[in-house]
């Protein structure tokens, strides 16, 4: 008796795929980088590795994209159906607009009395265990408005750019700033820096080799209370878009999922990645599902993303939550289309279009100076849009020339401009070799830049003009830094005269009684001399003997 064959069975022999609809190849791992991957990310994670790809549930949700050859952009297209653009709360500020704000009335929304209280009392008790195992450091127990001004100093780093921490605080030198001295010493700025520690050391020291145990302890109550913030003084509208922002410390390097509004760049939520997890999606894939929160936002929001986190599937399950989606994506992804039949070659014209549309999802191509691919939930393939680009013409001289340009790609640059703004805002810090250290100074950048987005957002609404990034930026670290006004006098040259250590004469102490250790000899030489002199002004033991004059060479 001869076997029928069923759909499925004919479908494998025909195409020479499994019924799922996925090609049988020995290259078809979604990690594969293609020519669009390596432009935009230059790395391949570990655990997007180690990620077990999600499996179809039906033959129609990973369609046979080769069976239908590549449109061309003379071919009517029609976007899919949208939901209404629904948020849970009126897009904006989400403060009295009619209010006065100065900078750090915006600036202590994230970072609020209470919160710098936790700082406070969690990174006292974190010194205190440091002075307990040995660590030799001067050490008293910071205030709260001691932390202000060493958030402002933190700032005040991002508007006069230095090579190291210790630049800002020396003197007599071609690159000499006289602000930071006057707000606290440098030894002061480096105790509270290496002791920082947002997180309660003595519970997460009981948490440590348990289940309890979480990686992002030492940072969570810092964390959680600026994405609280961050949510509560804003809602997004209706365009938003999805990033990556690497936290480089000098160990390691970190990484943060962002989402923000694409019109300022206003962060809305983020999470940080903690290392491999074993699921049944990829790391981008849950990136994405984490930071899109709908309770939160609404529906008929787009947001926008680059080829790391686009997938065919994740698209449908936003569109399935009432979110639309567009990103440039990997050739190579599962669930992209594969047939070459009509497709863009390297011969192809500049301006050139191809797209293939499957349901609510269509893929677009585009021949720029290279080839462009975009997926998208919310456009049509193409709608007469039209790009100026300059070209070379055959005589050398330059032209500007208008190209046929998709729907999706146009839209899809202009939105993903979000994130520039987020880094034109933001402020490269020095490295440090603690990871969370590095994660507080980026929650600093977070709180500084939402406030000066409030600000213009809460000027738009009074009709008056904002003030600018930098202006802001001046006030905030003059408030913090409790100077009064963002323009600080110009101060006299600062006197260096060594005087003793020691301030009272005993015949019956030891010769070596109130001496310390040189600070030149200890960094410079790597020797432990210890020395009765010290700078008046700076504080600074150094020693002052004549074959070791390190009191000159510290002050030239």
């Amino acid at each position: 008796m001869k076997r029928s064959l069923n759909v499925h069975k004919a479908l494998e022999l025909f195409y020479g795929e499994d019924p799922e609809g996925e090609p049988i190849s020995n290259s078809s791992s979604e990690e594969e980088s293609g020519a669009e991957y390596e432009e935009e990310t230059d790395w391949t994670s570990e655990a997007e590795q180690e990620s077990i790809p999600m499996k179809s549930s039906s033959l129609h949700a990973q369609p046979h994209h080769h069976l239908e050859p590549w449109r061309t952009g003379n071919d009517p297209d029609t976007a899919p159906l949208m939901s209404k653009f629904m948020p849970r709360r009126t897009p904006g500020a989400q403060v009295d607009t009619h209010a006065a704000y100065s900078p750090i009335d915006l600036f202590q929304l994230y970072f609020s009395t209470s919160t710098v209280q936790t700082l406070c009392r969690h990174t006292n008790r974190y010194a205190a265990k440091n002075k307990e195992i040995g660590k030799k450091y001067t050490w008293a127990d910071v205030e709260v408005e001691e932390f202000y001004k060493f958030l402002g100093l933190i700032i005040y780093t991002s508007l006069v750019s230095l090579p190291s921490i210790v630049d800002y605080w020396k003197q007599n030198t071609i690159t000499s700033v006289a602000f930071p001295i006057t707000v606290m010493t440098r030894n002061r700025f480096g105790a509270l820096l290496w002791n920082i520690h947002p997180g309660d050391p003595e519970e997460d020291d009981e948490r440590k080799r348990t289940s309890a145990y979480d990686k992002l302890f030492r940072i969570k109550p810092l964390t959680d209370s600026i994405l609280s913030a961050c949510q509560a003084y804003y809602h997004p509208r209706k365009e938003l878009a999805i990033y990556e922002r690497m936290v480089a410390t000098k160990a390691k390097t970190g990484r943060m999922f962002v989402l923000a509004d694409s019109s300022n760049g206003y962060t809305v939520n983020f999470n940080v990645y903690v290392g491999k997890t074993h699921t049944l999606h990829r790391l981008s894939y849950n990136a994405v599902m984490q930071l899109i929160q709908p309770s939160y936002l609404g529906s008929g929001y787009h947001v926008y993303m680059d080829n790391f986190f686009t997938s065919p599937q994740l698209f449908l399950d936003l569109a399935s939550m009432k979110i639309g989606a567009c990103g440039r994506y990997r050739d190579n992804m599962k669930g992209c289309p594969t047939g070459r039949k009509n497709a863009l070659t390297r011969k192809s014209e500049r301006g050139t279009v191809r797209w293939i549309r499957e349901g609510s999802l269509v893929f677009v191509k585009w021949k720029d100076t290279e080839e462009v691919s975009v997926c998208s939930t919310i456009h049509p393939a193409v709608s007469g849009e039209i790009v100026k680009r300059r070209v070379k013409e055959e005589g050398g001289h330059w032209a500007v020339k208008n190209f046929s340009c998709p729907t999706p790609v146009i839209a899809y640059n202009k939105h993903m401009r979000g994130v520039d703004h987020m880094f034109q805002y933001y402020s490269t810090h020095h490295r440090t070799t603690r990871w969370y250290r590095n994660i507080f100074l980026h929650l600093v950048d977070v709180a500084a830049t939402n406030a000066y987005i409030l600000h213009c957002d809460i000027s738009a609404s009074k009709q008056v003009k904002p003030m600018a990034h930098k202006d802001f930026q001046n006030e905030l670290v003059s408030q913090l830094c409790g100077v009064g006004s963002a323009s600080v006098p110009i101060q006299k040259s600062v006197g260096h005269f060594p005087i003793a250590i020691a301030t009272v004469t005993d015949a019956s102490l030891k010769a070596t009684q109130g001496r310390r250790v040189c600070q030149r000899c200890s960094q410079v030489d790597k020797k432990r001399n210890l020395t009765p002199w010290k700078c008046q002004s700076c504080n600074v033991a150094l020693c002052l003997i004549v074959d070791r004059n390190c009191f000159a060479e510290w002050h030239t």
